[in-house]
């Protein structure tokens, strides 16, 4: 047993005393498609007009949106300009006696690239004026008139900026056609959560 033991420290003393090769990186998957990352500011816009008029508003109700100016990597355009997109209702808040004004808000969903939906976040909003002024006026002068004095609806027109970011990295693959400029194509992942609106 002693001898074995020696043996095996003056194997490993050798060993050490070796010198030591240059070790390389060893490469694990294919190479790395550029990624857009989560975070990534979207400069968006509404398809249409939204207002507390009326009271047909409702939580819940899907806005149309659009992409305003498109989103580039390593000079390619990804998502263009005029891409569709979505938008949910989250509060409303109609006008009302008392001089209660009415108030939007709502939350940015997704954009639509070809096949791909992409996740996105961001708020946007509008609160109508307050007739707080007037219902003061009114009750000082004839009480019953300031319950009858109300606020503005509010109102979100169509082509008003909201701003969005991308909720998710979107891994992106250029592909390239001869004698054409660069299409930005992203890539489909699996398990993708597909809207049912």
């Amino acid at each position: 047993m002693k001898i074995f033991c020696h043996g095996l420290c003056a194997a490993l003393l050798a060993a050490s005393s070796v010198p030591s090769m240059a070790q390389t990186a060893l490469p694990i998957g294919g190479p790395q498609l550029p990624v857009l990352r989560a975070g990534t500011p979207v400069s968006m816009r509404t398809s249409v007009m939204l207002t507390t008029k009326g009271k047909k508003l409702r939580v819940g109700d899907r806005v149309p949106l659009e992409v305003g100016e498109a989103v580039s990597l390593n000079g390619q355009v990804v998502i263009p300009a005029g891409t569709p997109g979505m938008g949910e209702i989250t509060t409303v808040r109609n006008k009302g006696m008392w001089g209660k004004s009415g108030g939007i808000t709502a939350r940015v969903l997704y954009a639509r690239v070809g096949d791909r939906q992409i996740r996105m976040s961001g708020t946007f909003d509008d609160k109508g004026k307050t007739g707080t002024v007037g219902v003061v006026a009114a009750v000082a002068f004839i009480p019953v008139a300031g319950f009858f004095t109300t606020g503005t609806s509010a109102e979100i027109p169509a082509g008003a900026a909201v701003s969005a970011f991308l909720d998710e990295d979107v891994p992106v693959a250029f592909a390239n056609a001869t004698g054409e400029p660069l299409q930005a194509e992203t890539q489909p992942e699996t398990g993708a959560v597909s809207s049912s609106h």
